[in-house]
């Protein structure tokens, strides 16, 4: 038998705290919650590998430094509402759930919601909730969000985003520069978003994201 709790405890040894992810909370979470449960049975024993998973169909679970180096910039603290975009089988939700006072997780497939929310009811994580629907639309009924993070990278955000992040809060983005990946955390300051370096890291487009193509004669 997988003993994934060893899995675990060599993810956050060799992966997590390598990459200077030393708070307790993140690392607590990443601890506490089993990534293979939240993965398609046939990547179970892939979960802990310290790359992105292939979810299919272009979607990816972000490797573990990543998140927990997102999570790490983002300082998410005990009264904070985050929305997730792109929670795909909620892994993400879980670890921010144990973290903020409640999470919202967006996905598009409505089967994929339904299995995410029943795992993590599953696993406690009873303070977030999976919404369906467009993950560009994000959930602006249950905003304004003091976070808001995204599980892919991004080429154009938008407006419909951004205007979900309450006035002083904090968005962490992977954007997509030609063949870089940057993250940078966003702070939005008299209704706007100023932009700060994190660190590189690399992951498809999420689906709503895509640049928009120039229009030409």
């Amino acid at each position: 038998m997988t003993d994934y709790a060893a899995r675990r405890t060599m993810m956050v040894d060799t992966q997590v705290r390598p990459s200077d992810v030393t708070k307790f909370p993140i690392i607590d979470a990443m601890l506490s919650v089993p990534r293979e449960a939240f993965v398609p049975d046939r990547l179970r024993e892939a979960a802990y590998l310290g790359e992105n998973l292939d979810l299919g169909e272009g979607r990816v679970m972000l490797d573990p430094r990543t998140l927990a180096k997102m999570l790490d910039a983002l300082d998410i603290e005990g009264d904070d509402l985050v929305l997730d975009i792109g929670a795909a089988h909620g892994y993400s939700s879980a670890v921010i759930a144990r973290m903020a006072e409640a999470v919202v997780g967006v996905e598009a497939d409505a089967n994929l919601v339904e299995e995410a929310q029943r795992t993590l009811l599953e696993h406690g994580a009873d303070n977030v909730i999976m919404q369906q629907g467009d993950l560009a639309t994000g959930a602006p009924d249950h905003g304004p969000y003091d976070v808001i993070l995204l599980q892919g990278a991004v080429e154009h955000l938008p407006e419909a985003i951004t205007d979900q992040l309450k006035e002083g809060g904090r968005m962490a983005c992977l954007f997509l520069e030609g063949a870089l990946g940057v993250v940078r955390i966003g702070y939005k300051i008299d209704g706007r978003l100023n932009w700060r370096y994190a660190f590189n890291a690399g992951a498809p487009v999420l689906p709503g994201f895509e640049r928009h193509a120039a229009f030409t004669l």
